[in-house]
């Protein structure tokens, strides 16, 4: 029997192109796991495994959809494998139930953990050049030194609700405090 499994790493990302993939080779079953980094636990992954018997395939649509490193990919094939079944990875043409999709799954692996590296250290030159210019990352903050001052001027009149200082700042209550609160260290 053939078993699918599909994975996206947010919830933005859409798991139909994988699906359909899937169900258009004859999986019976298809698992889904949305979530991404190596603290994340694979459910879909886990039950695909607990469902599967011998002889039976797990199915992916790409081999970077089953793990994140070689290592991880590695041990996910082994266990399959120690359990009398097969992986078959549609993207890369690869079968494991012969010798020759045993080969090629290692030299994928590698490649596809080298594409992650390459990307990785692409990455973080990009912030340090970036930082370099004076150039920070991340979110803009919401509270700028004028805003913090007034809210605090707001605050000190007791006449004024909470709720109106937020609305009139065009922030949250935990927002409000939270900046009151690094403001006076």
């Amino acid at each position: 029997m053939l078993v699918g499994y599909a994975r996206v790493s947010t919830q933005e990302q859409n798991l139909d192109l994988q699906k359909d993939a899937l169900k258009k080779i004859g999986c019976e079953k298809i698992f889904c796991d949305i979530g991404s980094g190596a603290d994340f636990e694979r459910k879909g992954l886990g039950d695909a495994l607990k469902y599967m018997r011998k002889d039976d395939c797990l199915v992916v649509w790409k081999l970077d959809r089953l793990g994140r490193s070689l290592k991880d990919l590695i041990a996910t094939i082994n266990d399959i494998h120690s359990k009398k079944m097969c992986f078959q990875s549609l993207q890369e043409h690869l079968n494991t139930a012969t010798s020759a999709g045993k080969l090629v799954f290692h030299v994928f692996g590698a490649l596809a953990e080298f594409e992650r590296d390459v990307i990785r250290d692409r990455t973080k030159a990009g912030l340090t050049a970036a930082r370099a210019r004076g150039r920070l990352g991340g979110r803009p903050k919401i509270m700028d030194q004028s805003k913090i001052d007034m809210a605090k001027s707001l605050m000190a009149d007791i006449k004024n609700p909470i709720k109106d200082i937020c609305k009139t700042l065009s922030i949250s209550k935990s927002t409000l405090y939270r900046c009151l609160k690094t403001a006076k260290t």
